[in-house]
């Protein structure tokens, strides 16, 4: 049995990658929710980010922060850009997921290709700084990403429920017919938030160099943990993106302090299940 303190430290890593979870997330469940379309793109994008990040830093000695300033424009353009593929195409929901499965392969193609399967680590002066409250060691990046996570799925919520653009939205997401009826441009607003989408999964993407070691098959490493956390916090729910990433990391982590890290799939996997026989009203 461990003691409180090893369960106290387990509980504040779990909540903190389960932030890390919640961003991952963020942009596949809106584009899933509003554009009907599931895109396993992101995954890839975070990770090309990622690995941009960290080349900046090593080869052109740029600070991570900077380089996620880069990042993160550069890659809502390419959310555009992928969107316009969508549309052109005509691609529908179930094809996406093919799609951008595609994509993602071809992705982690080219980043074996340029930065080869070996394992890659940003080492900053603070990327072992910790916070110490009582007998718990909270690290500062994680807790960062947390925050961040936590800002920007409260910004996106907020966004959605409270301004006109995300009212257009979420209306043509409900029925896109009569959204257009009373003059919402849905194709344009697709555009924005595809973009949208793609620069959350830069932001991920710097923390993730920030945090992880890279290597290209991490691509697929966290694809199943956060398709659960989509699902659980409801498809095109910013919130509950967040807060399912929170319990899902909790409870791993919980689990890997009782039992053995092998369980902490098993949580996360059991609790999707389960929800999706019982079929919750909110799910």
């Amino acid at each position: 049995m461990p003691s409180a303190t090893v369960v106290g430290q387990a509980l504040v890593s779990g909540l903190l990658m389960g932030g890390l979870y919640g961003l991952l997330a963020l942009g596949l469940s809106l584009s899933w929710g509003l554009l009907r379309l599931v895109n396993l793109g992101y995954f890839a994008i975070a990770f090309l980010g990622a690995y941009l990040v960290y080349q900046m830093h090593v080869g052109w000695h740029l600070a991570p922060w900077w380089a996620a300033a880069l990042v993160v424009p550069l890659f809502f353009c390419l959310g555009v850009a992928q969107h316009w593929v969508f549309l052109r195409f005509r691609v529908s929901e179930l094809a996406s997921l093919l799609v951008t499965f595609g994509f993602s392969v071809i992705v982690e193609s080219g980043l074996q290709w340029y930065w080869t399967a070996d394992y890659r680590r940003l080492e900053t002066e603070y990327a072992s700084a910790s916070l110490r409250i009582g007998p718990l060691y909270v690290p500062v990046l994680d807790l960062a990403a947390c925050v961040a996570a936590a800002v920007l799925a409260w910004g996106t919520w907020a966004w959605l429920r409270w301004t006109y653009v995300g009212k257009a939205l979420r209306a043509s997401a409900e029925d896109p017919d009569i959204a257009a009826a009373y003059g919402v441009d849905h194709k344009r607003l697709s555009y924005l938030l595809s973009g949208v989408c793609a620069s959350y999964a830069g932001v991920a993407g710097a923390f993730i160099a920030l945090i992880s070691t890279l290597a290209p098959s991490q691509v697929w490493a966290w694809l199943g943990v956060v398709f659960a956390v989509v699902i659980i916090g409801r498809v095109g729910n910013p919130l509950g993106a967040l807060v399912a990433g929170l319990l899902i990391g909790a409870s791993e982590s919980v689990a890997m302090a009782f039992m053995s890290p092998a369980w902490a799939p098993v949580i996360s996997f059991s609790a999707l299940i389960a929800l999706l026989l019982w079929e919750p009203d909110w799910l």
